[in-house]
């Protein structure tokens, strides 16, 4: 079947053109590399000052629930700043934005790290907050849209950003820490410097979306059930998880050396967890479900934790264990909540991140509290609790998260919900089963739909035209390759050209809300609801790790559509 169908995809290519070497998602331009690494140092804060919090309690005789501010400040400046943070990307355009944020994280790091006082630290904390949220807030859509390596291998190289980011984190802010409880706040400094300078000489100018966003959408967005239940879920989860990063350091009692270690270890898992097993995961068992599970086990490890704060060694094991449940619930409940939010994806991710980041600002302070006046031990049973308690919540929204899944879409929501939205058809079909054609928005769209008009000429058969707009999340960021309005525009501008051809066939768009793979369950899913005899995609155009990384949507749709696939391999003009 395969080996037909590549031949048949080798005939339909034009003479002017030939199959390349598979695409490394690591060739990009300067301006790429720029954004990455300055994404690098902002995942490397996710950890940076944990290995330092025991020095800066000590030698700014400080108590641990004053020190619990840093992560209150900043977490809390970052949850307001995401209402305005689409407002100003919208005005001033990406690059701009990111710019702003890049200053503000070098003027603000510096000044933590000259600062002699926790409260001053803390206030400075708070200014780095805003810088990182305009910075997050850009940063995947620049990357996105410099990249040369398409839409994959731009994802692909956030992807890789994330995992070095949140790994290096512990470990440089231990070994600067050890050197002084300064040396993470300057660090990053330095480090953000050497990526604005690139970033302003090296991003080009990027436009400006065509639509200004409100101050007020994403508040009012909250006003939908389903945004509003994984918001609050968030708001859960993020509560347990910043008490566990924000007080586990003092009852493991170790230098900062050794604590950047642990949390080295924690990172890793944080990364794989979050990019590689949880989208397999969520296939194989659904988002809800795997929720549910992950939740209870984090509950589980932080009873653990809050039983056993006495053996350090149970706690840095729980820690490092806690990183894999925590990666896997980054990155699915994003992908829940751009599953069922029925507005668009910036607006949905500025609601979402207001509300998450205000339970991981309050969570600190409030375990501070609570072991100021009763013992360590409560604020990890505390934590606890909130992750079982956030089963519950999300619990009352399993109906609107299964149904979104399923492509239930809801007719007046302002954007379609649903996985497959009919466009159009030209001509009449005459009853013979479908050729099915999904392309996305690459360059070998074009060579893809002219083997598969060729094969149903054959086969006397329509053709049933799929084109997969996908929103791509990494981690807890999410990112539109297209609008959907675009995705419409271009299935229909591909029904206009089949026309042409004299080929009946019918347009759809397929919105699909995980990693690349599943696009690829998605199609062949619809294959098998029409009866097709046949589906034609366009073979993957990265190799090596970076192919396994994308998602193998190929080899699932050969695996699963039950019906002959032509694989048309990718192709570029000949120079």
């Amino acid at each position: 079947m395969k080996s037909h169908g590549a031949q048949a995809a080798l005939k339909a290519s034009s003479s002017n053109q030939h199959s390349p070497a598979p695409a490394s998602p690591f060739r990009q331009p300067k301006a790429v590399w720029a954004v990455a690494f300055a994404c690098v140092v902002s995942f490397m804060g996710i950890g940076l000052v944990d290995p330092i919090l025991p020095a800066l309690s000590t030698k700014l005789h400080a108590s641990p629930s004053q020190v619990s501010l840093l992560f209150t400040s900043y977490l809390l400046v970052t949850a307001v700043a995401m209402l305005i943070t689409n407002m100003v990307s919208s005005r001033i355009g990406p690059k701009r934005t990111l710019i702003a944020g890049l200053v503000i994280i070098v003027v603000f790091a510096g000044l933590a790290g000259t600062s002699d006082s926790i409260g001053g630290i803390v206030g400075f904390r708070a200014g780095w907050g805003l810088g990182n949220a305009l910075f997050i807030a850009t940063s995947l859509a620049v990357i996105v849209a410099s990249a040369s390596g398409g839409f994959g291998g731009a994802i692909i190289l956030y992807e890789t950003a994330l995992g070095v980011g949140i790994a290096v984190g512990p470990l440089l802010g231990g070994t600067l820490g050890g050197i002084s409880w300064r040396g993470p706040f300057y660090g990053v400094s330095v480090l953000m410097f050497i990526a604005l300078i690139a970033t302003v000489f090296l991003v080009p100018k990027t436009p400006k979306p065509a639509e200004r966003t409100s101050i007020a959408a994403p508040i009012a967005a909250l006003r939908h059930r389903g945004l509003l239940i994984m918001s609050l879920t968030a708001v859960l989860y993020n509560w347990g998880f910043f008490t566990m990063l924000g007080y586990a350091p003092y009852p493991m009692h170790l230098n900062e050396h050794r604590l950047g270690l642990v949390f080295t270890g924690w990172g890793l898992l944080v990364a794989i967890f979050s990019v590689a097993v949880a989208p397999r995961l969520q296939r194989r068992f659904g988002t809800a479900r795997t929720l549910y599970a992950n939740l209870f086990l984090l509950g589980v490890v932080m009873t653990v934790i809050a039983a056993f704060t006495d053996s350090p060694a149970t706690v840095i094991v729980a820690v490092i264990v806690c990183g894999a449940f925590i990666g896997i619930n980054n990155t699915l409940t994003t992908q829940a909540v751009m599953t069922v939010a029925p507005v668009p994806r910036p607006v949905a991710s500025a609601s979402y991140g207001f509300v998450r980041f205000i339970g991981g600002g309050l969570a600190p302070f409030v375990a501070g509290k609570l072991a100021d006046h009763y013992n360590i031990h409560v604020p990890f049973y505390l934590g606890a609790a909130t992750f079982i308690l956030a089963i519950f919540v999300l619990a009352t929204g399993h109906r609107i998260l299964t149904d979104a899944e399923n492509a239930a879409a809801v007719a007046d929501e302002p954007e379609p919900t649903g996985e497959i939205i009919a466009v159009g058809r030209i001509g009449a079909a005459n009853g013979n089963r479908p050729v099915v054609v999904a392309v996305d928005a690459g360059e070998s769209a074009h060579a893809v739909l002219a083997a598969a008009a060729g094969r149903a000429a054959d086969l006397h058969a329509p053709l049933e035209l799929l084109h997969v707009h996908e929103i791509a999340v990494v981690g807890d960021e999410a990112v539109d390759r297209e609008t959907y309005e675009q995705a419409r525009t271009r299935v229909e501008t591909l029904l206009a050209e089949l026309a042409t051809r004299g080929v009946a066939a019918s347009g759809h768009v397929l919105r699909s809300v995980a990693d690349h793979g599943s696009a690829g369950s998605l199609i062949a899913r619809h294959a098998k609801a029409v009866g097709a005899q046949l589906v034609a995609i366009g073979g993957s155009s990265h190799g090596g790790v970076a192919h396994l990384l994308d998602g193998s949507a190929s080899e699932r749709i050969v695996a699963e559509s039950g019906c002959e696939v032509l694989v048309v391999p990718p192709v570029t003009l000949a120079g």
